[in-house]
């Protein structure tokens, strides 16, 4: 998953309410040890290579990690 730290997005002008990652971005080559370039779509227009600390590891969400849903509760004869 590739950093949006140092990246501009012109429809999320606000920082704080954009993600930390986007999705998953295949890696095509090892350029060096700390660098690597990744096969990114047209519409992202960075360089193709980036340093290895602008990527994290996708991992895929447990089962047992979902938030159960909750039960509504009453409160004055209302269910909310």
């Amino acid at each position: 998953m590739l950093s949006t730290k140092e990246l501009v997005f012109k429809e999320k002008p606000v920082k704080k309410l954009t993600e930390r990652y986007i999705r998953p971005y295949k890696i095509e080559e090892l350029v060096s040890r700390n660098a690597v370039k990744l096969k990114l779509p047209a519409s992202i227009r960075i360089h193709l290579v980036v340093n290895i600390s602008k990527i994290e590891k996708y991992k895929k969400q447990v089962r047992e990690q979902r938030v159960k849903e909750l039960k509504l509760v009453e409160v004055d004869g209302v269910e909310e």
